[in-house]
């Protein structure tokens, strides 16, 4: 078991909780909605009940994600401006690929930004056509031709974001002790030292900062 003073604290405890909220319903407006796309998966609109009940919980369900992921994307905003180490990371992409770093990478890589952008702009744009196509509410304000505009555009953003979500989901598994931080919070420095080294040395300076106070 690692010493307390080895761990840095990656994840607060109200981010990790707004985290799996928004993945659990993420899971919940995903698998309803790929109900909704694809006929012969009709049967996954039960996870919210029946079928009939998943059309009214969907969008409910999809607002509460949107509003969850809010908090997320101010938290994590500034750091997510691509800089110059960033393009360092991009060039030597095949180093990545055998789990080995490159770049003297901040607090998140040029991938997890990317994913990050990816994930926004998906919501924003489902969040948009959501309300537009979402009846009896709101769709009754919108003429034929919008909704069946905002219906193409949900369809897509919704499929984008779960192929994000699914490559999100797959990097923080093979990037050994990902997972762990957004379960219990923390990292061992030496993780940080390997993934994120700019990140790492702001960290120590902070708290040797704090050590003199």
């Amino acid at each position: 078991m690692k010493k307390r003073k080895d761990i840095i604290i990656r994840h607060s405890p109200v981010e990790r909780v707004n985290h799996w909220a928004v993945v659990l319903c993420f899971l919940f407006t995903a698998i309803s909605g790929l109900g909704f796309f694809f006929p012969s998966f009709n049967w996954l609109m039960n996870i919210l009940g029946t079928p009939q009940l998943s059309r009214i919980l969907h969008p409910f369900a999809g607002s509460v994600m949107f509003v969850l992921f809010i908090f997320m994307f101010f938290r994590y905003f500034k750091h997510n401006f691509i800089d110059k180490d960033d393009i360092v990371w991009l060039k030597n992409i095949r180093k990545i690929l055998r789990n080995e770093e490159a770049g003297d990478i901040g607090q998140y890589n040029l991938g997890q930004k990317g994913v990050y952008w990816s994930i926004s702009v998906c919501l924003i744009l489902l969040a948009v056509s959501g309300i537009i196509i979402w009846r009896p509410y709101f769709a009754d304000f919108f003429s034929i031709p919008v909704i069946r505009v905002a219906l193409l555009v949900h369809s897509m953003s919704a499929i984008g974001l779960i192929l994000t979500i699914i490559i999100h989901a797959y990097a923080a598994f093979w990037v050994k002790g990902s997972v762990r931080a957004m379960v219990e919070g923390g990292v061992t420095r030496g993780w940080a030292k390997k993934h994120h080294p700019r990140w790492y040395r702001e960290v120590m300076k902070q708290e040797r900062q704090e050590d003199k106070l």
